[in-house]
């Protein structure tokens, strides 16, 4: 009876370092291999988003030049808030804004202006040349626009997935 109880003992119910150890080994290589996919999930949904902003805004933009005798959002003008009064309000023919519903045209963008999805923020910055507009990873200016041409794209300096097109210029 007393070698039962000795041998009861030395019979622990757990696991041995060594198999711990391996466990953690093994959790960590599939952590390694799975988690760098799921990263670049992430950057491909944030340039999928930016190119479908992109194009909703050149549409958009174009649209309330067809129905504004040939005159972009904002034309003549220094101020963003023209742009995005233009684009978010209702307007008539000439182009003066007011209330949704108090004039026959617009608003061309629902709701708000869409933001930029790698920096979170939907302001637009007014500059003369839009390509020559050198991205500064702003937080506050997440698109350039010229009102004179109606010309847009993103504020963002990084590549696309393909490592060589950049969003912006798209």
């Amino acid at each position: 009876m007393r070698r039962r109880n000795a041998r009861q003992r030395r019979q622990r119910r757990g696991f041995t370092l060594i198999e711990v150890l391996i466990v953690v080994v093994i959790l960590g290589i599939l952590a390694a291999t799975v988690l760098p996919q799921f990263t670049a999930s992430a950057e491909d949904a944030k340039e999928s988003s930016a190119v479908q902003n992109l194009q909703t805004l050149r549409g958009q933009i174009e649209l309330y030049r067809l129905q504004h005798r040939g005159k972009y959002p904002g034309d003549g003008s220094t101020a963003a808030k023209d742009f995005l009064d233009g684009m978010l309000l209702s307007s008539d023919e000439s182009g003066t804004t007011g209330p949704i519903g108090t004039k026959p045209l617009g608003p061309y963008i629902n709701r708000q202006f869409p933001p930029n999805p790698f920096s979170g923020a939907s302001g637009v910055k007014i500059v003369t040349d839009v390509a020559a507009a050198v991205p500064d990873d702003s937080k506050t200016d997440s698109w350039f626009y010229n009102p004179a041409t109606g010309r847009i794209k993103l504020n963002w300096s990084g590549l696309a997935a393909d490592g060589v097109t950049k969003i912006a210029d798209l």
